[in-house]
C-alpha cells in the first residue's frame, strides 16, 4: 500500500541522514540504554514524547496510554515502571498529561463509549474527589483544562503509592516523580509544581515496608 510504502521511505531517509551525520549512530544505539527518564504519558499521537523534550532516542524511556492513567491492577504500567526504576535505574519518572485530552473529555460526560468506559472510570473518580472545586468553575474549557492537572496529580500520587518506587526509596536510590501538563496549542509544557521523591511525602496509609 502507498501509505504504509511512504513508511519506508521516511525510515530510509531517517538513517541516511542520521549516518551521515554520524557514521557510528546506529552501532552506539544497539547497545544498552541508559536512560535518566521515565515518561509517562498519553497515547495521543500529537504528543511525540522525545520531541517534545527534545532527547535522542535512548534517553527517554516511554510508556503511554489513554489519558496518562496509572492503575494499580494495570499490569503493562507496573511492568514498564519496575523495569525503568528496578533494572534501568531511571531518576525521574515524568507524568505528563495535555490540554484537550480526548480521555479526560469522555470523563466528564455521560455518553457511553465502550471498553474505555472502565479505563476512565478512575478520572471520574478524581472529578468526584475534586467536584466542588470543578463544579465552581463556571467555563467548561477551563474546567477540563483543570481536570486534566488533578489528573496528573492523582497519577503522581498513583505512582509514588507503588511497591516499587518505595522499595526503590528504602533501598536509597533517587527517583522523582514529577507531573507536567503539555499545551497543544502552544508547544510548551507546563511544570505543576508536584515532586515526590520520597515516602515521607506520600499518606502513612499509603506506606509499605519490606
Amino acid at each position: 500500500m502507498e501509505q504504509l510504502e511512504k513508511l519506508f521511505q521516511n525510515n530510509s531517509e531517517w538513517v541516511k541522514k542520521k549516518t551521515a551525520h554520524d557514521p557510528e549512530y546506529f552501532t552506539r544505539l544497539s547497545g544498552e540504554q541508559h536512560p535518566e527518564y521515565l515518561w509517562f504519558g498519553c497515547a495521543d499521537s500529537r504528543v511525540p514524547a522525545n520531541a517534545v523534550v527534545g532527547l535522542e532516542p535512548g534517553e527517554l524511556f516511554v510508556h503511554r496510554n489513554i489519558a496518562n492513567v496509572c492503575q494499580p491492577t494495570d499490569m503493562s504500567a507496573l511492568s514498564v515502571l519496575e523495569f525503568a526504576v528496578g533494572v534501568l535505574k531511571v531518576k525521574h519518572v515524568i507524568v505528563c498529561g495535555h490540554y484537550g485530552c480526548g480521555g479526560v473529555k469522555a470523563a466528564m460526560g455521560n455518553q457511553q463509549i465502550g471498553l474505555i468506559d472502565n479505563w476512565i472510570r478512575s478520572i471520574r473518580d478524581v472529578y468526584l474527589a475534586h467536584k466542588q472545586e470543578l463544579d465552581a468553575i463556571a467555563d467548561e474549557n477551563e474546567r477540563f483544562d483543570r481536570l486534566v492537572e488533578l489528573n496528573v496529580l492523582q497519577q503522581v500520587r498513583n505512582i509514588s503509592h507503588t511497591s516499587i518506587l518505595q522499595k526503590a526509596w528504602e533501598q536509597d536510590q533517587s527517583v522523582w516523580i514529577h507531573g507536567w501538563v503539555y499545551d497543544l496549542k502552544t508547544g510548551m509544557i507546563k511544570d505543576l509544581n508536584c515532586c515526590i521523591s520520597g515516602p515521607f511525602e506520600i499518606d502513612s496509609v499509603y506506606r509499605v515496608t519490606s
